[in-house]
């Protein structure tokens, strides 16, 4: 009966969106307690946001959420309407825990800059990670970056540093200060490695080759079970010489403990050998770009 309720759209649903609020909250906590109150410039529209609340005293939340409608127009032409719900719910929902802590929250809650620009960095980057893996972004230059990275095999990191460096750049003009924008390259870097590595352990697979007399039921068991496909290969033992054979699976690295369960259930003397791979492209793994 769990596993129904569980598997139910609704609370997959429910799941999604509890994992952007909180990652939405961690993202604006990065920036309302480590970010703004030390003066540092980070990249994306809350970036740029910032520079235009250290000039002017707009809150950051009214300008981040006015520039996001018009981004999200777009992401949604190209991305599709899932996308834009999700978009306009964190645009939405981040503009509202800006607008509560920023006024919370005047002083850094860490004295020394370089620290907040790393933690904030990190808290940030990780942030963003978290609502890409749920298939939602939190608007600005996520959203180009995941426009681009339908049709391009580009990181998400790697796409939002290009844009982020004309936007911390342009911080010197503002505050006349080398020291401001090398902390905000700073913070830009760590947020980028973030992303990476929070979306790289995501989607992150392995293969596996599994050595069994049982074969064709562990076989059954993860295509039919599992869902995942199954190659299999003809070998022979060099010692013994007898004919053998070998299953070959690649599966995501957050299935191999249901697949490691299930050859135990059936065969608990069978040998595994495991190994990450690069990538997987095609049905079931990311779709393959040009």
């Amino acid at each position: 009966m769990a596993k129904r309720i569980n598997k139910h759209p609704f609370w997959i649903g429910l799941q999604s969106y509890s994992i952007i609020t909180f990652a939405l909250f961690v993202n604006a906590l990065a920036w309302t307690a480590f970010l703004l109150p030390s003066e540092i410039v980070g990249g994306g529209v809350t970036g740029a946001s910032a520079l235009l609340y250290y000039a002017t005293g707009i809150p950051v939340a009214i300008t981040f959420f006015l520039v996001n409608l018009v981004l999200i127009m777009f992401g949604v032409r190209s991305l599709g309407f899932g996308f834009g719900i999700k978009t306009i719910y964190s645009a939405g929902v981040l503009s509202l825990f800006f607008a509560i802590l920023q006024p919370l929250i005047t002083e850094p809650i860490v004295d020394d800059r370089f620290m907040s620009a790393i933690i904030g960095g990190i808290m940030g980057g990780a942030s963003v990670g978290l609502v890409f893996t749920q298939g939602g972004s939190t608007g600005g230059t996520d959203i180009i970056a995941m426009i681009i990275n339908k049709y391009r095999n580009i990181s998400h990191g790697r796409i939002i540093l290009y844009f982020d460096l004309v936007i911390i750049s342009s911080s010197y003009f503002l505050f006349q200060s080398l020291e401001v924008m090398v902390y905000g390259y700073v913070t830009m870097a760590v947020a980028s490695y973030s992303i990476d590595m929070l979306l790289m352990g995501h989607r992150r697979s392995v293969q596996l080759f599994i050595f069994s007399p049982k074969y064709e039921e562990i076989a059954e068991h993860i295509a039919n079970d599992i869902g995942r496909g199954v190659t299999l290969l003809n070998g022979q033992g060099w010692y013994s010489k007898e004919k053998s054979a070998v299953l070959m699976v690649v599966v995501r690295r957050h299935e191999t403990s249901v697949v490691f369960r299930s050859i135990k259930e059936i065969d608990p003397e069978a040998f595994i050998s495991v190994a990450n791979v690069m990538g997987v492209y095609g049905k079931g793994f990311d779709p393959i770009k040009y």
